[in-house]
C-alpha cells in the first residue's frame, strides 16, 4: 500500500536581523539556513496495517504525513501510494486516502455538518445510495445525528473530531492518515474514536498511519510502531519488541497489615517505597522480569510479611519511549 525509500525533505529558512537595517540587509544580501525535516527515511506498509508514528515536536512526523499525502514535494527520495506518486498524481491519490489533522479542519466552518458531508460526497463522486448507507453507519457509530444540522463553528472539540473522522472516511478511502486525532479530548470521546478506527480497520481493512503524543492511542490500536527523531527513523518494528527490550522492569505493590521493617529482598529486586499512612500501608518493589518472576517476588515477600493484597504494574509505553529518546536504543545496539 505504501512504499517509501530514502525520503528527504529540506526546508530553506530565511534569516534576518531585527529592525529596519536587518530588513534592508536581508533584501540586499539574503541569508538562509537549510533545515532537514525528514532525513532519508524508508519503510513499507502492507494493506490493513495500523502503524503508530511516534516522535517529539519537530521530529518530522507531520512533514512525513504531508509528503505521503502529496501536500509537500520531497527534496529527494521516492514515495509510492498504491502505485501512485502522491504529488504528481494528487487527484487520483486523493480518492484513495483520508486525512485527519487534529489541529486543522477540512470542513466548512459556517456550514452545517450535513452540508459539508453532502459536498464531500459530490466531490468524490460517491453514489447516492452508498452515501446514505455510510452516513447512517457513521451517525450510529459516532453519534452524529444531533450534530448534522449544527455549523462546525458551534461544535465542541470532541464533536468536531467526530465530524472530521466522518468527513475523512465518507468516501471509503483505502488509507487513512490520522495526525493527532484525539488531541485535547476527554477519555470518553477518545475511547469512542478509538473504537471507530478499530472497527473501520477490522470491517473494511483500511490501512492506518497514526501520529499522536497520546501513547495510549498507540497501545490501544497499533501493533507496529515507527519512531522518528530529528528526521531519522530510529525504530521500525513490533510494539511488543520495544516493550520486551526496554520495558524489562516491573513494579509490584503490596498492601500490608503493618509497616514493613527490615526484610530480605528477592534477587534483582529493590525497594521503591516502604511507608505507611493512617489509611494505607504499602511496600513497592521494582524488579527485573528477565531475572525473576512476579510470583517469585510475591512468594518471597509473603513468607516474611502479612499481605492483604498486591498488584503488578507493567511498564507503560511513555516511559519506554522516554528511555529510547534518552539513548537507550543506541546503548542496546552497542551491547
Amino acid at each position: 500500500m505504501i512504499e517509501v525509500s530514502n525520503l528527504t525533505k529540506i526546508f530553506r529558512i530565511n534569516q534576518k536581523d531585527a529592525g529596519l537595517s536587518g530588513a534592508v540587509k536581508a533584501l540586499v544580501r539574503p541569508r538562509h539556513i537549510d533545515k532537514v525535516a525528514v532525513d532519508g527515511i524508508g519503510f513499507s506498509i502492507a494493506p490493513g496495517e495500523m502503524v503508530g508514528y511516534i516522535g517529539v515536536n519537530g521530529a518530522g512526523k507531520s512533514t512525513t504525513i504531508k509528503l505521503l499525502t502529496g501536500i509537500l514535494l520531497p527534496s529527494s527520495g521516492n514515495v509510492s501510494i498504491m502505485g501512485l506518486d502522491p504529488h504528481q498524481q494528487r487527484v487520483a491519490n486523493a480518492f484513495n486516502i483520508g486525512v485527519v489533522f487534529g489541529q486543522r479542519t477540512q470542513l466548512w466552518w459556517d456550514l452545517a455538518l450535513i452540508e459539508s458531508l453532502n459536498l464531500i460526497a459530490k466531490i468524490y463522486e460517491l453514489p447516492a445510495d452508498r452515501y446514505q448507507q455510510l452516513l447512517k453507519q457513521f451517525c450510529d457509530t459516532l453519534e452524529l445525528d444531533e450534530l448534522l444540522h449544527i455549523p462546525i463553528r458551534n461544535m465542541s472539540l470532541g464533536q468536531k473530531m467526530r465530524a472530521e473522522l466522518a468527513a475523512a472516511l465518507i468516501h471509503e478511502p483505502k488509507i487513512v492518515y490520522l495526525d493527532e486525532p484525539t488531541i485535547g479530548l476527554d477519555l470518553i470521546v477518545k475511547e469512542r474514536i478509538r473504537e471507530f478506527i478499530r472497527q473501520q480497520n477490522q470491517e473494511r481493512g483500511i490501512t492506518v498511519i497514526l501520529t499522536t503524543h497520546d501513547l495510549s492511542d498507540i497501545e490501544e490500536l497499533c501493533q507496529r510502531v515507527m519512531i522518528i527523531d530529528h528526521g531519522k527513523l530510529i525504530y521500525d518494528g513490533p510494539l511488543s519488541t520495544i516493550k520486551d527490550r526496554f520495558g524489562k522492569y516491573r513494579q509490584i505493590t503490596f498492601q500490608t497489615c503493618e509497616q514493613v521493617g527490615k526484610i530480605e529482598l528477592p534477587h534483582n529486586a529493590e525497594i521503591v517505597t516502604n511507608g505507611h499512612a493512617s489509611d494505607e500501608r504499602q511496600l513497592v518493589l521494582r524488579f527485573d522480569r528477565t531475572q525473576t518472576t512476579a510470583s517469585q517476588v510475591a512468594s518471597n515477600i509473603m513468607n516474611q510479611v502479612e499481605v492483604v493484597d498486591f498488584s503488578l504494574t507493567e511498564p507503560d509505553l511513555a516511559s519506554i519511549i522516554k528511555q529510547i529518546y534518552n539513548g537507550a536504543l543506541l546503548e542496546g545496539e552497542a551491547e
